[in-house]
């Protein structure tokens, strides 16, 4: 505890607050060839590769990650959320941040439906976070669905 003569001499100083995300608040100018600070809240990247990773300790499942490198040329590991997935490497992925609970070191999610990446099919509940649309049907699915409603009336 300091004293008054403390306080009156050096003051106070304000805790820094850590980012949680730090890949996404960072950019990279190639024609400066400089680093700078502007927080955004999606990033795209390339998939490296894919790959599966095992939970902390009371859960048990094969989870799926994207080692992924962004358009600031940071490298990241980001969580596949949803049931299945297309992602294969040189893929181009949208990332947000969001920490993955039970991986450590996930600090971040692969958004489904932009890009490359397929939307989760026949999702009814959460879709806007999986991409989905209100048939059930990816956006990628759904001209070949069409396509095949037509011959069947025809």
């Amino acid at each position: 505890m300091p004293t008054i003569r403390q306080l009156i001499k050096k003051g106070r100083k304000k805790g820094t607050k850590k980012d949680k995300t730090p890949a996404l608040s960072e950019i990279y100018s190639s024609l400066r060839r400089k680093r700078g600070q502007a927080p955004a809240p999606f990033k795209r990247g390339v998939v490296l590769q894919v790959r599966t990773m095992t939970p902390k300790k009371p859960n048990s499942a094969l989870r799926k990650v994207a080692r992924v490198r962004l358009s600031n040329g940071k490298e990241i590991t980001a969580y596949i959320p949803g049931e299945g997935h297309n992602l294969a490497e040189h893929n181009i992925v949208m990332v947000r941040g969001g920490k993955v609970k039970d991986l450590p070191g996930i600090k971040y999610k692969i958004v489904r439906g932009v890009y490359d990446t397929v939307g989760v099919s026949e999702r009814s509940t959460s879709r806007s976070l999986y991409g989905a649309k209100k048939g059930g049907l990816t956006p990628s699915a759904a001209p070949a669905e069409e396509a095949k409603e037509e011959k069947e009336s025809a």
